[in-house]
């Protein structure tokens, strides 16, 4: 990756930074859902739909959208989920004999049969966020990473239908087995300049905090993304971490002489 040391390097999540990709991961995880346990309904309600879009922000991978939604159906209140996950989404894989290998593969194969087969429809339900595509047009490639827990296929024919160039080389996902903590860890070593790192997820951003190796990067919050009132008043109270509202990012390219 070739980049300018005099220029801040923007190192972006995907889900709930780039891209809204709540729906499409619904629809999929109810595939996969209705694959197990075939006395579901074909379709996903609306209502099941609102209490999942509830419950995103504290979802870490799309698998666990599957494990989300059976939940729900199971009648676990949208509250109970946000409170205690972790434990609720273990509970689920031991209750139906479920292993994340598994999910993460049927999970995968859906996404992939929905790509071969209707892929102008598969792109419409991840929409990217208001001037998101004009705002990473403006910055150089250069100059550009993404860290996600996506899979990189699925982000580079997002981006790519969206007419944005980020190099594979450049794209840091589920397929590398690296933490994000360990990717910023790996692009410190290379780069002397500025980091700033955009995640939507608080979570992450604590992890990072205790990495003391990773003091210098510099952490925002996408208010825009899967996080919570409670979270973004949790960030406030940090030393290391800001809010970032869109309106201020679309001034990025300009504030930090991206775009000249």
């Amino acid at each position: 990756m070739m980049n300018s040391d005099s220029l801040p390097l923007i190192a972006l999540d995907f889900d709930g930074v780039i891209c809204d990709s709540a729906v499409e991961t619904a629809l999929s995880g109810w595939q996969v859902a209705h694959q197990l346990w075939p006395e579901l309904p074909a379709t996903l309600s609306k209502p099941l739909l609102a209490a999942f879009r509830q419950v995103r922000p504290v979802m870490e991978t799309g698998f666990e959208s599957i494990l989300i939604l059976r939940a729900l159906v199971d009648g676990v209140a949208v509250q109970t989920l946000i409170n205690s996950f972790s434990n609720n989404m273990d509970r689920v894989m031991q209750q139906y004999q479920l292993s994340p290998s598994l999910l993460k593969n049927q999970f995968a194969e859906v996404r992939d049969d929905w790509i071969a087969c209707d892929f102008s429809g598969w792109v419409e339900k991840n929409p990217l966020y208001p001037t998101i595509k004009q705002i990473m047009q403006q910055i150089p490639t250069s100059q550009l990473v993404i860290i996600t827990t996506k899979q990189e296929r699925f982000v580079s024919a997002i981006l790519s239908a969206n007419e944005i160039t980020v190099p594979e080389d450049q794209i840091y996902g589920m397929d590398r087995q690296l933490s994000k903590a360990s990717v910023l860890r790996m692009l410190q070593n290379h780069y002397t300049g500025q980091i700033l790192f955009v995640e939507d997820r608080l979570p992450t951003l604590c992890n990072i905090i205790t990495t003391p190796e990773l003091e210098q990067i510099q952490l925002w919050l996408a208010t825009w993304g899967y996080n919570t009132e409670l979270d973004q008043q949790t960030a406030l109270a940090s030393p290391r971490i800001e809010l970032l509202g869109l309106e201020a990012f679309s001034d990025w390219p300009r504030q930090y002489g991206l775009n000249a």
